[in-house]
């Protein structure tokens, strides 16, 4: 009896213990100097959510701006800065002159545009009627992006960009340039996946997303259940509801036998969150994962009506050594992760105490299945190259 007391009493010290092991492994961890300009400008809180997820990566795989200091999530990026009350900085490349976009993309191994959509004032100064639409505090790619990507492009660098890169509020000559230079183009239609489209109970439904819908269907809403809503840069509106159109709701990630060997890759993944249909020149691009809508015959029938193929790239890569270039056709780095649990080295044997995958509208197994060892195995390849 007392032996076995004795061995519960070291397994439970060791479990007490063990975070503080994980810590001092992770401060024992080399840091690696690896320089990334970070372009953020739909960011409204210093908690920097919609690039948390890539310093998150950052952070816990040890990779640092200088030789010494760490990635700060409320401060190094370029973009939309809060301040207090409805003060704010605005601190993107905008400001640069050729000079110094010249020295950014000499003294950068890697550019990552995490969201361009920007910042708009109803969620800006009356922090009220979010899903309406209103006018643009600060967003959109500007020439100044686009001659940095040129430039790191030029220069072989690792360039990655993700929706809303060139969607609204970019302008179609800067849109045409994007895809010009990275062989791919945007057809004008985004999504998302809603948990619930009963307009009485989900009051997240985007107020113009449901006005634009009634405008075309003689003020007619049918929507109960839970769908996928697809709506594009002219206002129309596609609505796919489970049961009806769909015989599994929630959009899935399938990744091809090379995404899943090459990047730790779950074979397929759900996405609950917003995206975007790209199509690639397959002649100097490849898919390696690509989303899949599960539309049965009637709801295949409404989206050939409206030319929005049912599956379409989820991550478009370069082909080819001249440059190093993805396309993440989604939200891949705004994921509701803490930074907290990066400063643990091997926290991601545990991921599992962090996310609840029974809810379909649950992001964080996205990030510790999906994002987390893509971004990883990426960073670590450009780490080796250099």
């Amino acid at each position: 009896m007392k032996k076995r007391t004795r061995n519960i009493l070291i397994i439970t010290g060791m479990i007490v213990l063990l975070p503080l092991w994980m810590w001092i492994a992770w401060l024992c961890t080399p840091k690696k100097k690896m320089v990334i300009a970070i372009v953020d400008k739909t960011e409204i809180s210093r908690n920097g959510q919609e690039h948390a997820s890539l310093t998150w990566v950052l952070n816990n795989e040890r990779y640092t701006k200088t030789s010494k200091r760490s990635y700060n999530v409320g401060d190094d990026y370029f973009g939309f800065f809060p301040q207090k009350g409805e003060n704010f900085r605005i601190k993107g490349l905008e400001r640069f002159t050729p000079q110094q976009l010249d020295q950014l993309s000499t003294d950068a191994q890697a550019v990552y545009f995490t969201d361009t959509y920007g910042v708009y004032s109803n969620e800006w100064y009356a922090q009220k009627n979010v899903t309406e639409r209103s006018g643009i505090v600060y967003g959109g790619m500007s020439k100044e992006d686009i001659g940095l990507l040129q430039r790191m492009k030029d220069k072989h660098k690792l360039i990655i960009t993700e929706f809303n890169t060139i969607g609204s509020p970019t302008s179609p000559d800067i849109r045409g340039q994007f895809e010009q230079m990275f062989a791919m183009k945007w057809t004008g239609w985004t999504g998302r996946y809603f948990e619930s489209l009963d307009t009485t109970l989900n009051k997240d439904l985007p107020h113009w997303l449901i006005n634009n819908y009634l405008r075309e269907h003689n003020n007619q809403w049918p929507f109960k259940k839970s769908g996928v809503a697809f709506v594009n840069d002219q206002d129309e509106i596609v609505i796919l509801e489970a049961e009806t159109h769909l015989a599994e709701p929630v959009p899935h990630i399938i990744t091809s036998n090379k995404g899943q060997t090459i990047y730790g890759l779950p074979s397929s993944m759900k996405y609950a969150f917003w995206f975007d249909v790209m199509q690639p020149d397959f002649s100097v691009n490849e898919v390696i994962a690509h989303f899949k809508v599960d539309a049965n015959e009637a709801g295949l029938k409404l989206l050939k009506e409206k030319n929005i193929p049912s599956t379409f790239p989820a991550i478009t890569q370069h082909i080819g050594k001249d440059y190093k270039f993805y396309y993440f056709s989604a939200d891949f780095c705004d994921n509701p992760v803490g930074m907290g649990s990066s400063y643990f080295r091997g926290i991601s044997f545990f991921k599992f105490f962090f996310y609840d995958s029974s809810d379909p509208m649950e992001r964080k197994s996205f990030f510790w299945n999906y994002y987390r060892p893509l971004m990883s195995n990426i960073m670590d390849q450009l780490y080796r190259d250099r």
